[in-house]
Formats: C-alpha cells, sequence, structure tokens
C-alpha cells in the first residue's frame, strides 16, 4: 500500500524523490528526521505527521491544515516556543500506532493545494531555527525507503525511475520471467542489469564454481573469504543480489536433455555459455517452443607481431518471426583449444559491454525503447570501433 500510495500520487512522490524520509501509517503521512531546536536550544530530531485525504488510491487537495509533530516543541534559536504555529500541546492519539506531542496550524488563505506544498511549509517553519545554527542541515536526508513486499520485487523502493519520470515505461518489463544460462563472465554483468529492472523471477543455471579467475571479470568484488568459501556461481551471485531484489533462483546445474524442458517455461532466454552439443540443443528446443531469446559470444585474438590483442562482441536474437539466421550466426562447434577467451582470459570490459548489448536488445523487444531497425544480430569490434547492426524481419 505505501509504495502503491506514494508512486500514483504526484505530490507524495515529488516528496520522497527529494529525500524526504516519507511513511504511510495507519491513514496519515509521516516526515521523519525533521531537525528542530528544543527548549534547551539543542538540535533535536522530531516526525511531521498529517492526516490523508484520497480518492482510491491517490490523494487529492489536503481537507485539512492542520498537522501534528511527535517530539519536543520547536523553537528559536533562544529556546522559546515558536508560537505561530502553535495549536495545541498534549497526547494526540492520531491512530493505536501514533501518538503526537503537538498540533500545529498554519493555514495559507487559500489553503494547501497538495501535501508537498503543506509539508514543505511546515518543515520549513520548524527547521529554520536548527538550520541557521547548523548550516546545511535539512530533513532531505535521502535514506533509501523499504518497498513494500507484495507491491514490488525490491528491497528498498526504485526511486531513479520515479525521478526519471518513466514509472510507465519501466513497468514494460514487470512480470517477465527470465532465465540466464551461464554466469562465468558475460551472464552475471548481464544479471546486474536484468537485477535492477521490476522482472518478477531471474533464474541462473551453472554448475561451477566461482574461483579466484572469476571474481577478475564479474561485477563486484568478491573478497578472499567468500572465494576460500568456494560457492558456486549461481549461489554467490543470488546472495549478492538478493540485497537489493526478491525473485533471483540460482540452480547450480548445468543445462542438458535432463533439464532443458524448464527453459521453454520462461519468457525469455539469455545464452552466454560455450559453444558445444548443449547450445545447439538449448537452441533447438527453444525455437521449436516459440520462445525468444539472445545468444552472446566473444571472440579474442592475440596479434603475436604486434603484441595486441583483437577482440569481438557478438549479441544474436533469435524471436518467432525471425530465426533462421541463428544457425549461421551461432557457432555450436566445440571450443578450439588456441581460442584465448576459452581459456579463461580476463576480459571484464568485453564482457560487460556484450551484456550491455543484450539487455539493450531486449528491452527493445519489450517495448522499453524504440527499436526502429529491428535488428537480430550485432557486433562490435574493437580494432575499427565498428558497430553494425543486421538480419532484419
Amino acid at each position: 500500500m505505501q509504495s502503491a500510495l506514494i508512486s500514483r500520487s504526484p505530490d507524495l512522490l515529488r516528496l520522497r524523490d527529494e529525500g524526504y524520509e516519507l511513511e504511510i501509517r495507519s491513514g496519515h503521512l509521516l516526515v521523519h528526521r525533521v531537525p528542530y531546536v528544543n527548549a534547551a536550544g539543542a538540535i533535536g530530531y522530531g516526525v511531521l505527521v498529517s492526516d490523508l485525504t484520497l480518492a482510491g488510491d491517490a490523494t487529492v487537495r489536503p481537507g485539512n491544515h492542520v498537522a501534528w509533530f511527535v517530539g519536543e516543541h520547536p523553537c528559536d534559536r533562544a529556546g522559546r516556543a515558536i508560537t505561530a504555529i502553535r495549536h495545541g500541546t498534549a497526547k494526540f492519539d492520531l491512530a493505536p500506532d501514533i501518538t503526537a506531542q503537538h498540533a500545529f496550524s498554519n493555514k495559507p488563505p487559500a489553503g494547501y493545494p497538495d501535501y508537498h506544498a503543506k509539508m514543505t511549509r511546515y518543515i520549513e517553519i520548524i527547521s529554520a531555527p536548527a538550520q541557521s545554527l547548523q548550516p546545511g542541515l535539512t530533513a532531505r536526508t535521502h535514506r533509501p525507503m523499504a518497498a513494500d513486499e507484495a507491491e514490488s520485487v525490491f528491497r528498498y523502493i526504485d526511486s531513479a525511475s520515479s525521478r526519471a519520470g518513466i514509472m510507465a515505461v519501466t513497468a514494460k518489463l514487470s512480470g517477465a520471467r527470465i532465465a540466464i544460462i551461464g554466469l562465468g563472465g558475460t551472464g552475471s554483468y548481464l544479471l546486474d542489469l536484468v537485477a535492477k529492472t521490476p522482472v518478477l523471477e531471474i533464474h541462473l543455471y551453472d554448475g561451477d564454481l566461482f574461483q579466484q579467475h572469476n571474481a577478475f571479470r564479474a561485477p563486484s568484488a568478491a573478497s578472499l573469504e567468500e572465494l576460500h568459501a568456494k560457492p558456486t556461481k549461481v549461489a554467490y551471485l543470488a546472495a549478492l543480489y538478493g540485497k537489493m531484489r526478491r525473485g533471483i533462483v540460482p540452480h547450480e546445474v548445468f543445462i542438458d536433455e535432463t533439464n532443458m524442458g524448464e527453459l521453454v517455461g520462461y519468457d525469455f532466454v539469455f545464452l552466454c555459455m560455450d559453444s558445444g552439443s548443449a547450445k545447439r540443443l538449448i537452441i533447438e528446443t527453444l525455437q521449436a517452443a516459440g520462445r525468444s531469446f539472445i545468444d552472446t559470444g566473444i571472440g579474442v585474438e592475440l596479434k603475436q607481431a604486434r603484441l595486441q590483442l583483437w577482440g569481438i562482441c557478438r549479441v544474436t536474437t533469435s524471436t518467432p518471426d525471425q530465426q533462421n539466421h541463428v544457425a549461421q550466426r551461432v557457432s555450436c562447434a566445440a571450443n578450439d583449444d588456441d581460442d584465448l577467451y576459452a581459456r579463461n582470459i580476463q576480459l571484464a570490459e568485453l564482457n560487460s559491454l556484450c551484456a550491455v548489448m543484450a539487455v539493450i536488445k531486449w528491452k527493445k523487444l519489450c517495448g522499453f525503447y524504440i527499436d526502429d531497425d529491428r535488428e537480430h544480430d550485432s557486433t562490435y569490434t574493437t580494432n575499427t570501433n565498428l558497430l553494425t547492426s543486421d538480419v532484419t524481419p
């Protein structure tokens, strides 16, 4: 209820995006950590409270100009109570879980147009003496707010989308069940990006351990203690990104003919695995089931004469209306022993770039980004800095 009400109420959303610590409780709006000066001339922190006037699941113009305060009575720099807003000092049981000590009244001639105007005006009056004693003091703490589990996959509210005004666009990604096959390099960066979208579930498939060389081509930074514990890649990454969101499901196995059928139950699949017969079987299974997927690949060569590396990133998309090109663009042959990338050369920048290209294409398919070209195969080559787009349905 809390995050939904805030996201659907422009005035509350503006308060939250400006950094105020909001809470919706028992039909009231609470703003925490409001600085004030007490009777001893010291700085304290209180909670400003207002009742809420709602129309369904959104706020409307406040029906009451009165506000309440949990804390001591705000004073001026000399410790004298600010009487201009005093409306009563007693025990105000506003709800079973909200008890205030003071009521304030400051009514503009035309009333308050919304809760942003109401709460910021009271905060301005209450906090001005404290700010004069300690410049820079503010109620805008930008403290992260927890998200309601029933309403969001995130453990704290996605304020980035709301601040940018793209919540409606971001919602196009919600509800999907995603699978990532292979979490060694590109797959781990891909998880980093997809985890920050409102997809419902992210299933991770990889049977390998997270080892020292993996730490150098994966996002974040693993500690020596974590490496000593020898977790699987998917267990390590699920725990890491589980701090931010729910719905990450680790599968400590490789995909083969025994569990291949699981993949057709997902809305979208990312293939970030080595070439081989398993990849061929996955592609055939997904295409036969009419499932969309993206395959990622990186090629690296050592130019011995120049003692430099040449690299290419490839992102190949398969959709029900365009899939014939995949057999020509994606190799399912066993890895060549001379392939530097197959020998785990550390290329975090190419891994992350390939993941970015794949996620951008996936978001295009979801309608998040405009996709005029509708390319189904893209490559980036390091030596010429060339990005190509090819294969249009």
